[in-house]
């Protein structure tokens, strides 16, 4: 484990999802100037990794790195004290609100997060609310001790130069892909049959026949509420939401059940559950409306044109995805697919099989033909795909992999700079901890200067 490890104050500082029984402990283990850590804080911070079936993740040593988190954090808040570096009240309040909401999406309702913490979503974010302000101040202070840290092209070098020939990363081969994606519209036939189903659903739960989560659990097509009865928390102001789906939620009392309303997603009925100022939980039932062959090849033939006009050069990819594209994900970074890490760079078993089949024996630079697939929604969907780039299987060089190697000597520089400002400020702030502790190898600098003013 790092010294300092950037990650430290992350993923050590109260990283609680869970509201199960805290161990109660008292016993205050360290302090740096006015700041405690308590026994309870890495007691509690552990049983919530295992609880959240994290176990493995945790280090050898799990009270040390945890104490060395909150000994990170707690000299960092002293200085960002003295550095004027506060937290305001409405940006505290935002966070608090998203954890919140966070909070509410995990369990299912605001009920049954309360139910489970045993306390009012107010006492939570209570709770929460200094642990919260600490974070952030930390994280403020931290990125200005960081802010001016660059690194030159002379500096990677040097940093890949030491790295030993046998220890150099091997990648497998590599593609950048984008997408130029269009959603085939199903015929006015079918979107009538379907919303006729849904006023029919609408019709059994307002008479009583059924209950509205039962018909969810049977017949909606959203697979991520289908367990739950259909149910979501929403926010008025979260923009990830669809804006026709919100506005219409919004405009229920509680109980009610709307009329079939469209949106990007396909065809709805929302029943409003609760509702508290901006927040809200919902059911709904989502039914997409099926696409016959007519309609694929109606898109196939509108993608068909769209490569022609790029082949010509009469208009770019990039451009093309932006004015056509209907894939929201991609439509606003020219159609680039992703890893999960946020890279363009993909391995062969990261793409979809349709994927696959399509840029097969294409080269950097090539359009493929129209492609019908079914996406991660189970919507039908066509697709042409741009092969952006190629690599061939590799042994890491500055060449191809220069962005990569610039980026892990950055992190190194920035290990550096933040090892260096700990040693240099530790000393002015009055420190002790715990003999129990003593052992721990990683606050051996709170340790030195705990050991000094004795």
């Amino acid at each position: 484990m790092k010294k300092y490890s950037l990650l430290l104050l992350v993923a050590f500082v109260f990283a609680n999802n869970s509201f199960a029984q805290k161990v109660v402990a008292d016993k205050i283990i360290a302090q740096i100037g006015d700041k405690i850590v308590l026994r309870s804080d890495l007691t509690n911070a552990i049983a919530d990794y295992k609880r959240q079936g994290m176990e493995e993740q945790l280090p050898p040593n799990a009270e040390c790195a945890f104490l060395q988190g909150q000994l990170i954090q707690k000299t960092l808040v002293i200085q960002a004290e003295k550095d004027s570096l506060f937290v305001e009240d409405d940006e505290l309040e935002a966070l608090l609100d998203n954890r919140i909401r966070y909070f509410i999406s995990q369990y299912g309702s605001q009920d049954m997060l309360e139910q489970i913490a045993g306390r009012t979503v107010y006492e939570i974010k209570e709770d929460l609310r200094q642990p919260f302000k600490e974070k952030t101040m930390a994280e403020k202070m931290q990125g200005k001790i960081l802010e001016n840290v660059k690194i030159t092209p002379n500096e990677v070098k040097d940093y890949f130069d030491k790295i030993p020939k046998d220890s150099l990363l091997f990648y497998e081969s590599e593609l950048e892909v984008n997408q130029l994606v269009v959603y085939p519209k199903p015929n006015k036939d079918l979107e009538e049959y379907v919303s006729a189903q849904l006023l029919d659903y609408k019709r059994q739960v307002e008479s009583g026949q059924k209950k509205f989560d039962q018909l969810a659990k049977m017949y909606t097509d959203d697979p991520g509420s289908k367990e739950t009865g259909g149910q979501y928390s929403i926010n008025r102001l979260d923009k990830s939401w669809d804006p026709t789906f919100v506005a219409a939620a919004f405009k229920l009392k509680e109980g009610q059940i709307s009329p079939v309303i469209k949106s990007k997603f396909g065809l709805h009925i929302i029943q409003m559950v609760s509702r508290a100022g901006d927040d809200a939980v919902v059911r709904h039932i989502l039914k997409i409306p099926p696409v016959t062959d007519a309609e694929v090849k109606i898109a196939i033939t509108k993608l068909d044109s769209i490569r022609n006009e790029i082949t010509k050069g009469n208009i770019t990819f990039a451009a093309a995805v932006t004015k056509l594209s209907d894939d929201e994900n991609s439509k606003f970074n020219n159609g680039a697919l992703l890893a999960n890490d946020g890279s363009p760079f993909l391995t062969i078993d990261k793409l979809d099989k349709d994927a696959v089949v399509a840029l097969k024996g294409l080269k950097p630079g090539d359009i493929s033909r129209p492609q019908s697939y079914t996406d991660e929604r189970q919507r039908k969907a066509v697709r042409i795909l741009f092969l952006k780039s190629r690599t061939e299987p590799h042994r890491e060089n500055m060449k191809d992999d220069y962005n990569r190697i610039s980026q892990r000597a950055l992190e190194l520089k920035k290990q550096t700079v933040l090892e260096k400002w700990f040693k240099e400020h530790i000393p002015n702030y009055y420190v002790t901890v715990d003999k129990e502790y003593t052992g721990c190898a990683s606050i051996s600098d709170w340790l030195n200067v705990a050991s000094a003013s004795r």
